[in-house]
């Protein structure tokens, strides 16, 4: 007698048929996880684990952000889906950078490129982490660099470290950018003072502060917009 196969093997194949209906466009979240984790955990039903997920780290993003021991925590997750789940981050936010370091656009240009770019890389962190994006003359973007990491509600920026990064990369310009874990992207009156006191410093030897970004999940806050300097 042939042995019967699991219910899942119907479900897997009928949302692989989904996915190229539309390469997944119209799938719910945890329909396209679900198709992701069939690769680590092939002899299991992983609509329960793939929910489970999305439900403790609230988003796809939130869930790529997780430390490895948070994800473990989840029942059916061990070290070898969180490598892979690792992966595909390390790919999305490279993949994100060379979008935006692609140089066919200024960064006044590509704002949404810089703005994608930053909330992969730290909309979901759960501390603060400052970050300064170096243009040349023609307003590319020619590297990045972190500068500081801080505990869950402040960062501390040096104006004399930043200018040695600026001076050793060549730049014209810079954009500085950090998160606010709370998820309250409203600028604090040591985010302002800070501000401020680099931009004066980097005025003194005849580089431009454009920018000064504060990024969260779901939203943005241009210093520049806001015409805060």
């Amino acid at each position: 007698m042939t042995a019967e196969k699991p219910d899942y093997l119907g479900h897997r194949q009928r949302l692989r048929q989904r996915f190229w209906a539309d390469e997944g466009k119209s799938m719910p979240d945890y329909e396209l996880l679900e198709l992701l984790l069939m690769t680590y955990i092939p002899r299991k039903d992983v609509k329960p684990i793939a929910k489970k997920l999305l439900q403790k780290f609230g988003s796809l993003a939130g869930l790529q952000d997780a430390s490895p021991d948070e994800l473990m925590t989840v029942d059916g997750i061990k070290e070898s889906t969180v490598t892979n789940l690792k992966i595909m981050k390390a790919i999305n936010l490279r993949t994100t950078w060379r979008i935006l370091e692609s140089g066919d656009k200024t960064v006044i240009d590509s704002q949404d490129r810089l703005d994608d770019y930053c909330r992969t890389a730290m909309g979901n962190l759960d501390i603060e982490e400052c970050r300064i994006f170096f243009l040349n003359s023609k307003l590319n973007i020619i590297g990045e660099e972190i500068v500081q990491r801080g505990t869950i509600s402040q960062v501390a920026i040096h104006p004399r470290e930043v200018i040695k990064l600026v001076l050793k990369k060549n730049a014209e310009s810079i954009i500085l950018a950090h998160n606010h874990p709370s998820g309250d992207v409203t600028p604090s009156r040591s985010d302002i003072a800070m501000t401020k006191q680099l931009k004066e410093a980097l005025d003194s030897i005849n580089v431009r502060l454009l920018d000064h970004i504060i990024i969260s999940k779901n939203q943005i806050y241009s210093f520049n917009k806001h015409h805060i300097f």
